[in-house]
């Protein structure tokens, strides 16, 4: 019997470590896969590091992502920042105070007008409530091509084309239903019993939500500021679109090395990207947390 009972534990022994072996082989293969996509989807951004850091002539000659000079030596280029931070005859840092100015505003014009908005769709009860918040939501399907023609020429009548004053304002009155929609998941999640404790204690409509609902909804005031800034920073077409060469972004500003007739300056390209793109990665390091707690917690998937 004993050495039945034995028998049994082995077998049981060694079915379990071949398990655990079968499961430490799919797990390997899982972090695997996962390391060669991220390479694969990291690669370019590191290409476009090594070529802004490569004499114009090896940019496209060697492949390698290493910073090579002519002769196969390891050498760190920094004429291509110093070339494209000037511009020639410019300075890319008056276009990236441009495009600090216009995030800036954009994320307070979002903040103040979106989350008043979430406010008055889910915790206020008013007429038509329930239909003015089903044709916000129709906007959202709405192609934000169809409005460019309309919009140019309103602004234009107005006069205000050339100025930042078409990209700003817009963002102050509400426009981007996506975030006005996520605040509104968010104030639907807290409980009411706030708002009839804070009106028993003598608090307004006004006093509840900048006292009690804003302190709370932080994740998700954390997660429009990120977006804003992203989108906003990124955006190419309307900064293309309605400003002159005053207000001009970093993002438009890259275009100048491009030039249709061949003499493009791929080297300055490359760094004045990098320069570019490193807001951008800085503001999501940060707020990755922040993001991440605003999706979870708002119902997002």
């Amino acid at each position: 019997m004993e050495r039945d009972q034995r028998r049994v534990e082995s077998a049981r022994g060694s079915q379990g470590s071949a398990r655990k072996g079968g499961g430490m082989s799919v797990s390997a293969l899982k972090h695997f896969s996962l390391i060669a996509v991220g390479v694969v989807m990291i690669y370019p951004l590191l290409w476009m590091v090594s070529a802004s850091l490569k004499p114009e002539t090896m940019i496209f000659s060697s492949p390698s992502l290493l910073p090579l000079d002519e002769d196969g030596n390891f050498a760190l280029n920094l004429d291509s920042y110093v070339e494209g931070w000037t511009m020639q005859g410019g300075d890319f840092g008056k276009y990236l105070l441009n495009s600090f100015i216009i995030v800036a505003l954009c994320i307070i014009g979002n903040l103040m007008s979106c989350t008043m908005a979430a406010y008055g769709f889910s915790r206020l009860m008013w007429r038509g409530r329930n239909i003015s918040f089903a044709i916000m939501m129709m906007t959202l399907m709405l192609p934000g091509f169809v409005l460019i023609v309309p919009q140019y020429i309103m602004w234009s009548q107005l006069g205000l084309v050339g100025t930042i004053l078409p990209i700003v304002v817009p963002k102050f009155v509400a426009v981007d239903a996506f975030f006005v929609f996520m605040m509104v998941q968010f104030f639907r999640g807290i409980p009411r019993e706030l708002d009839e404790a804070a009106a028993i204690d003598g608090a307004g409509y006004w006093r509840t939500f900048t006292r009690i609902l804003l302190p709370i909804a932080t994740p998700a005031i954390a997660t429009t500021a990120i977006f804003t800034f992203i989108w906003s920073w990124n955006d190419f077409f309307s900064q293309l679109l309605y400003l002159n060469r005053d207000s001009m972004t970093a993002t438009v500003a890259l275009s100048n090395f491009v030039d249709a007739t061949g003499s493009s300056q791929w080297g300055q390209l490359f760094a004045m990207s990098v320069v570019t793109i490193v807001p951008v990665f800085l503001v999501f390091l940060v707020g990755q947390r922040f993001l991440i707690q605003g999706i979870a917690t708002t119902g997002l998937k």
